[in-house]
C-alpha cells in the first residue's frame, strides 16, 4: 500500500494561517522566523509559505523558547549549536564504530603474531634438533662435529 502524503513529515502542506491557528501564535511571528532564518518554510508555486510537520515542531520549540524570554537571535544560536552537537554526536558514533573495527583487527593481528611466534619457536627447535642429529652423525662417522673444512 503506498504511503499517504500526510505520512511524510517533511512534506510542506500547511499554510501560515493553519500553523498560526494550530500553535496559537501570530502569523507575524511565523513570518519573522522566516525573515531571520530561524525556520525557513518552503514556498508554494504562488509564493506562499508552506510548513511541514517537522518545521511545525521546530516552530513550536522556538515559540516555547521565546515564551521563556529568549530573543530570536539567541534561539537561532541555540538551534545552530544543537545542530552542531547532533553532527558531532554522529561523528562520534562513526568514530566509535571505526574504533571497534580497528580494535577487532588489532586483536586478529595480535593472534596472528602469536601464531607466527609459536611457529618460529617450533622451527628453531627443529633446527636445533637437526643440528644435534647432524653433529651426532658426524661423530659416528668419525668426522669432526663442525662444518667441513675447505680443501687447502
Amino acid at each position: 500500500m503506498p504511503s499517504l502524503p500526510l505520512d511524510d513529515e517533511n512534506l510542506p502542506l500547511f499554510t501560515v494561517g493553519q500553523v498560526s491557528s494550530m500553535l496559537e501564535i501570530q502569523q507575524a511571528f511565523l513570518r519573522r522566523l522566516d525573515t531571520l532564518g530561524v525556520v525557513r518554510p518552503s514556498r508554494s508555486s504562488g509564493g506562499q509559505r508552506r510548513y511541514s510537520r517537522s518545521e511545525i515542531t521546530v516552530v513550536q520549540y522556538v515559540a516555547r523558547l521565546a515564551d521563556e524570554g529568549m530573543t530570536l537571535a539567541a534561539i537561532r544560536r541555540v538551534m545552530d549549536l544543537e545542530a552542531q552537537a547532533g553532527q558531532l554526536e554522529a561523528q562520534l558514533g562513526h568514530l566509535v564504530a571505526q574504533n571497534g573495527g580497528l580494535e577487532e583487527h588489532i586483536g586478529e593481528l595480535r593472534a596472528r603474531i602469536a601464531e607466527l611466534e609459536q611457529r618460529a619457536r617450533q622451527l628453531a627447535a627443529e633446527r636445533d634438533a637437526l643440528r644435534a642429529a647432524l653433529a651426532e652423525a658426524r661423530e659416528q662417522a668419525g668426522r669432526p662435529a663442525g662444518p667441513p673444512r675447505p680443501p687447502g
